[in-house]
């Protein structure tokens, strides 16, 4: 009977032991998927705005040379309305990539959700000997 008893205590205890070692390996992957979410959210929210930057620093390299080569106030005169529709262009490429990367920022906080809410969809089940 003690033989018995303290056979079940063991297995009882290694059936634990495999339970927090199942929900180890579980915290492990779910860790490392949130960082891979969230390394990828970052690679793609830089990309959008470099390629906004790169956009509107070409528009401007274009415009300041044109500037450059404008002598006459009648060539200033006729950039100004250039410069203002290159102002408004870049603050529209600006907006368009901040409303991309909120869009990429809510994709990615939508996968970090399900991720969270994934154990409490399918709690492992409990093995006993």
């Amino acid at each position: 009977m003690l033989q018995r008893n303290k056979t079940r205590r063991i297995t009882l205890m290694s059936a634990q032991f495999n339970d927090f070692s199942s929900y180890t390996q579980q915290l492990a992957a779910a860790a490392n998927r949130a960082n891979r979410l969230a390394l990828e959210n970052a690679e793609s929210v830089f990309g959008v705005q470099l390629r906004a930057f790169e956009r509107n620093t070409t528009a401007a390299a274009g415009f300041f040379g044109e500037l450059a080569q404008a002598g006459a106030q009648a060539d200033l005169q006729a950039l100004l309305p250039k410069g203002m529709q290159l102002a408004r262009e870049n603050m529209e490429r600006l907006a368009n990539a901040n409303q991309e990367v909120v869009g990429l920022s809510l994709k990615t906080g939508e996968a970090l959700g399900a991720l969270v809410r994934q154990p409490f969809a399918a709690k492992p089940e409990r093995k006993t000997r």
